[in-house]
């Protein structure tokens, strides 16, 4: 059962909450000291605490106190403090300081029950955020529990301890380096070098020395003898991002080096074996270009020993959120800053919104809106995106149809943001995992049914 902690020190006002949580845990704390006290004892997942604690009652300041010590101890407890009337200012500041919400006295049981129904929805579906996170794919950074991502990240994980050529594709912002490193840092070669280098950002004529090295007086201003990006990774591994840029004149000479793995220096005469591995990555479409006859058909099968298509953060599912929280966390630490998550518009317009840019893009955004944002939630305006609410009202009239149209979208939204767990799908329905598994065969939700 779901534990919520009561702070109050009327005695009134506990029991009319006690009788309000029935479906719930409720232990009561009249003072600052009995609630910290309450708040290790059973860690709540969610607080009511009245601003007007003793010793001084009509002031805030010892409620604001409270407030600030819960989160510091329990950051991640949902706290909706309680006002009187007449105190919005006070309500206001506590949401500053990093309240879940507030709601004004008198109570009305109704109004409370939602919202701290909503407050434990929400912290179980950060809790379990955080548990997806922690339980990705073992490669290292890779973020994501869609089966594209899952996927792509499994065949990474097989061939990351071989020295097999792999061939990185995927739109660009999609995460490919990050694909890179982490099989470098899980291959055997983990503690030699990892050296990338974009082949479409350096010109034409500076890409041979910068791969190959050069020897001193190869061409003006080679003043001293120097190695390539390839001799840098000796015993690691070479990442040649947008290798489809490559001009096609030097792909001769790296097809000679993967076949022979040994290298020239430009100006240089003496062949100097190396060993590293070599992991390649393009946006472009390689088969149409070896048949336009602009990248060699031989370089591409040796490159493309394996293959591993990285998906669009757009068919990822609700990986963008997973992504969006994870985001948010290492921004709050580089900047300092204290955001909390996001609001409902922020979250209905990351799924709305199609990620042209993918994952890079949404860096920006956050970064962006971790900076400028006036509250502590992220809203769609700080992150640039427009969003639309959506109309969930049916066109029939048919009470029996409208209840289930609104059942089977409400089950659907829920399986979707519970990442297709069914214990938390009906966790965030309220109902238990038999009426769920009901609705179910009732609705004919087929693919919910199969998936599951």
């Amino acid at each position: 059962m779901e534990k919520v902690l009561v702070v109050d020190d009327d005695f009134g006002i506990q029991k009319q909450l006690k009788w309000s949580f029935a479906g719930y845990e409720v232990v009561f704390a009249d003072d600052r000291q009995s609630a910290i006290a309450q708040l290790r004892r059973y860690e709540p997942k969610v607080v009511t605490l009245d601003l007007g604690l003793p010793p001084d009652p009509a002031n805030a300041s010892e409620g604001l106190k409270t407030l600030e010590e819960i989160l510091s101890l329990a950051p991640k407890t949902k706290v909706i403090v309680v006002t009187g009337n007449n105190d919005k200012d006070n309500a206001l500041k506590a949401i500053s300081l990093g309240a879940y919400d507030f709601y004004q006295k008198p109570i009305d049981s109704d109004i409370i029950q939602v919202l701290v129904g909503r407050a434990i929805n929400l912290y179980n579906l950060e809790q379990e955020n955080r548990h997806l996170a922690e339980s990705t794919p073992s490669m290292g950074k890779i973020i994501g529990n869609s089966e594209s991502i899952q996927a792509a990240s499994r065949k990474a994980e097989k061939i990351a301890q071989t020295d097999i050529s792999t061939l990185l594709l995927g739109e660009s912002g999609t995460g490919k380096e990050v694909f890179a490193r982490s099989i470098h840092e899980h291959s055997l070669r983990r503690d030699k070098p990892f050296v990338a280098i974009n082949c479409a950002s350096i010109p034409e004529t500076l890409l041979e020395s910068e791969l190959f090295g050069y020897e001193k007086g190869a061409f003006t201003g080679a003043n001293k003898t120097t190695p390539g990006k390839i001799e840098t990774a000796q015993g690691g591994t070479l990442f040649l991002d947008e290798i489809g840029d490559m001009p096609l004149g030097l792909q001769a000479k790296m097809l000679r080096f993967l076949q022979e793995r040994v290298i020239e220096r430009v100006g240089g005469r003496s062949e100097i074996p190396v060993d590293i591995r070599v992991i390649c990555a393009t946006h472009r479409d390689l088969q149409k270009m070896v048949g336009d006859e602009t990248f060699r058909e031989d370089l591409f099968y040796r490159i493309g020993e394996i293959c591993i298509n990285i998906p669009p953060l757009r068919d990822r599912e609700s990986d963008v959120l997973l992504l969006a929280r994870t985001l948010l966390h290492r921004y709050n630490e580089e900047y300092a800053t204290k955001v909390k998550g996001f609001a409902d518009s922020a979250v209905q317009a990351m799924l709305q919104h199609k990620w042209p840019g993918n994952i890079r893009e949404l860096q920006n955004k956050l970064k962006s809106a971790v900076i400028l944002a006036e509250g502590n939630v992220i809203q769609a305006d700080d992150m640039g995106l427009q969003w639309q609410a959506q109309d969930d009202m049916p066109d029939t009239l048919n009470l029996r149809e409208v209840r289930e149209i609104a059942e089977s979208k409400a089950i659907r939204k829920a399986y979707h943001l519970a990442e297709k767990n069914m214990s938390r799908t009906a966790e965030l329905l309220g109902v238990t995992r038999p009426t769920l598994y009901a609705l179910i065969d009732k609705y004919h939700l087929e693919d919910i049914k199969s998936a599951s």
